[in-house]
């Protein structure tokens, strides 16, 4: 009998490239998606108009009932719709794989969340543009410890962390769980509905309404760790891969640091390089000129006030990223599953982004 996946946000960014890898690598499986209303259904059946083993359950992230039930008949849960900052729909999948499954027959959640959470330091002390203190860097398997018990509990996306940690340790037994906190993620994505990432276009997006990029006052230090959605879905793949395999999918590192591949210690960073977000704002406006979609562009230094208005270009949530360092250390990912990022740097595909933005805009090269 085939494996039945349930995956959520498979019409968005993340959660479409890591189903279209799934069904790429694993036609055979047997899909459940959690979609809004048929039309988001229809999109998927479009994409895939052969596939016999795709079907849907509709509902958002407070169908509580729906999502739980899913839950239950799933043997593996990919959680992506909105999942970092959704508690209902976490609690939900949570109590559908404890009603459901045994010790012979555990229920696998990957969650994704995002290195946001390594944010909150210079959040809570204004530390805007600075360069990140020795101790701001965070690993995923030596110093996991900190981002199970370290982190304070208004940390960004930390109230849902707590949720799945605190269900692993709960329920040892029936439940494995692996957190996947992506940090920027660029490149295109393959899935049946949003293919367009968030940091690096709407910073594209302020250059192009604005005619500058924007860098936060405080001396342009700020640096964010980044990694091509193609590589997140392949860490995806082999964490499915893993939770359908017995012999990985109880190595749980005993619940303690540094953990195994699932439980309250699998904490991943897919990372494959850092950037400053001033070079992205001065490599943004050079190509902007470069392609002739500006005839003139530059960097400006602006307060954290008006970058993360809710009148700049772009959103307050996506624009105060460029403000704050996030920064970690990936070794779960290559120490247990031989994970490797293999996708075009950032710096690479920045010029496609840009084009990209300027064409959602109506802005056409000279």
């Amino acid at each position: 009998m085939a494996p039945n996946i349930f995956v959520t946000g498979a019409t968005g960014f993340i959660g479409g490239d890591a189903f279209y890898a799934l069904y790429d690598s694993h036609p055979d499986y047997d899909y459940t998606l959690l979609v809004r209303s048929q039309d988001r259904a229809d999109v998927v059946t479009k994409a895939y108009p052969d596939a016999k083993n795709i079907h849907f359950v509709i509902g958002d992230l407070d169908s509580s009932d729906v999502i739980s039930a899913a839950a239950a008949a799933a043997d593996v849960v990919l959680h992506t719709g909105n999942s970092a900052d959704d508690l209902p729909s976490a609690k939900a999948i949570v109590a559908g794989l404890t009603k459901s499954h045994t010790a012979n027959n555990p229920g696998i959640y990957i969650h994704i969340s995002g290195t946001g959470l390594l944010t909150w330091y210079d959040i809570k002390n204004k530390r805007f543009g600075q360069p990140p203190l020795p101790d701001q860097t965070y690993n995923d398997y030596d110093g996991v410890q900190t981002l199970v018990s370290g982190l304070p509990d208004d940390a960004p996306h930390r109230d849902v962390d707590i949720v799945v940690q605190s269900a692993a340790a709960a329920h040892p037994d029936i439940l494995r769980t692996a957190i996947v906190g992506p940090p920027t993620i660029y490149g295109h994505g393959r899935g049946p509905g949003n293919q367009r990432s968030v940091q690096v276009p709407n910073l594209a997006k302020y250059l192009l309404k604005k005619g500058y990029a924007p860098i936060v006052e405080g001396g342009g230090e700020t640096i964010w760790d980044n990694v091509h959605v193609h590589d997140v879905s392949s860490l995806l793949v082999r964490l499915v891969e893993a939770g359908l395999d017995p012999a990985k999918r109880d190595n749980v590192g005993g619940n303690q640091a540094p953990g195994g591949i699932f439980g309250t210690h699998a904490y991943y960073f897919p990372i494959a390089s850092t950037h400053k977000w001033s070079d992205v704002a001065k490599q943004l406006a050079d190509s902007a000129v470069k392609q002739g979609i500006l005839p003139s562009a530059t960097t400006k230094v602006e307060p954290y006030s008006v970058i993360t208005s809710k009148d700049a270009p772009g959103s307050p949530g996506s624009n105060q990223t460029w403000t704050a360092n996030s920064h970690g250390e990936p070794v779960r990912g290559g120490k247990l599953l031989g994970w490797k990022p293999t996708g075009p740097s950032l710096e690479a595909t920045i010029p496609g982004d840009l084009a990209d933005e300027a064409k959602y805009l109506g802005i056409s090269a000279k």
